[in-house]
């Protein structure tokens, strides 16, 4: 596929998504702020709700005040909390059939990104009686209104409550793939502090290294809008202000909420902005290992900006000025090496691998497949990659020395 085709499907798709129904979930945001969903879904007229969730948030009864909410509110629910990491075709179906066997009017996601995906992947489901899961990926293929969708994210990092993305995994096929579709944007999102207090911190570093990915892969992309821009530095500047001291200091409430909003602004940046490589890598590993999805884009953020060389140069200066990095006679190129170097570090102090383990040579030409077809020609890229420079990449990944902690 030419370079010139590729960019002229992304100037187009760019082009026409000034004419798509954009809309961003009602926020109800702060601390406890989650005391006030059951109300707002009862005066929507919703007399029941799937809760869509996974075991660990159920057992250890995050949900136990929203669900005495929502009987106070008069409001029913059912539950299915077997939502895997990287959420299946099957987590889907088996939800699916909850929802209409119990006759539910709305849809709750909470947890997560992968409760999240699992969650919009049900509403998708219910818009489109008759159409698969791998029918709509994509992109726009969803098209139909979906039954109301309240987010409640317990991570900050995904961003789900904010974008038109739900990406599945098919481990038939051992793949994973995006479904976007402006009809995923969920209809309310809560940002409650409350929720991600005591997160284990190997969540908490990779999850806010996923919304700096969102964040950066966004503001060097070719699709962003004044709006993207803006957000997706407010995002660098509270990441770098607060991940590390909600990794250090999990039970520090305002850092907590300030990575919420980071995670929420850039999810806002990306889903119109789109994402890039990092992504399309992170997914193909994700689909063929398992790796989460949050620790596959800590790992391999670096190696591709600095993949990318000079054609990112001057965007990852813009994103160090935002930081206060280097000097004002510094070079572009001085001040990208600094601000990839600062990502490095953070990485460092929160232990993040340098590597990832278990990439099987006789797998890299797939995984290289899928990385490529998920990007190409969707992604509007600083810099069109080859299969060649993803395998290199991969490669670099997987043989990298880890840094001594």
């Amino acid at each position: 596929m030419n370079a010139l085709y590729c960019r002229l499907y992304q100037r187009t798709l760019q082009l026409a998504s000034y004419f798509l129904p954009w809309r961003k979930p009602t926020l109800l945001e702060g601390t406890n702020s989650l005391n006030k969903l059951p109300e707002a879904i009862s005066r929507k007229g919703i007399s029941k709700v799937l809760i869509v969730t996974d075991q660990g948030i159920y057992s250890l009864g995050l949900m136990d005040s929203f669900l005495q909410g929502l009987d106070k509110a008069g409001v029913r629910y059912s539950i299915y909390d077997k939502t895997v990491p990287n959420p299946t075709l099957d987590n889907i179906e088996e939800a699916l059939k909850i929802y209409r066997e119990d006759q539910c009017e709305g849809i709750v996601a909470f947890g997560g990104g992968s409760p999240m995906d699992c969650a919009k992947g049900v509403g998708a489901r219910v818009a489109n009686p008759h159409k698969s899961i791998s029918q709509m990926k994509g992109v726009l293929k969803v098209r139909r209104k979906l039954p109301p969708l309240f987010a409640i994210p317990t991570t900050a990092g995904t961003g789900s409550e904010a974008t038109l993305a739900a990406v599945i995994s098919d481990p038939r096929n051992r793949e994973k793939y995006p479904v976007n579709d402006t009809a995923l944007i969920p209809h309310y999102a809560v940002l409650d502090p409350l929720l991600t207090v005591g997160l284990p911190k190997h969540i908490t570093s990779t999850t806010g290294l996923d919304a700096l990915t969102h964040a950066v892969e966004a503001y060097i992309g070719r699709s962003n809008t004044q709006e993207t821009k803006e957000l997706s530095r407010k995002a660098v500047r509270l990441i770098f202000d607060n991940l590390y001291i909600a990794y250090s200091q999990g039970e520090n409430v305002k850092a907590r909420e300030n990575m919420l909003k980071a995670s929420y602004y850039a999810g806002v940046a990306f889903t119109r902005a789109y994402v890039g490589y990092i992504h399309a890598l992170a997914h193909a590993l994700g689909g063929f290992y398992g790796v989460p999805h949050g620790l596959a884009n800590a790992v391999i953020l670096p190696y591709v900006l600095e993949y990318y060389g000079e054609a990112v140069h001057e965007r990852l200066a813009e994103l160090a000025d935002v930081l206060e990095m280097g000097s004002p006679g510094d070079s572009h190129e001085k001040k990208a090496t600094l601000f990839i170097e600062a990502i490095k570090e953070l990485s460092k102090k929160m232990n993040i691998p340098r590597k990832i383990d278990g990439i099987l040579a006789e797998d890299i030409p797939l995984l290289v497949e899928h990385a490529w077809k998920e990007a190409t020609p969707l992604y509007p890229v600083p810099k069109l990659l080859s299969r060649n420079d993803l395998n290199n990449i991969l490669n670099l990944i997987g043989s990298a020395q880890k840094e001594e902690v």
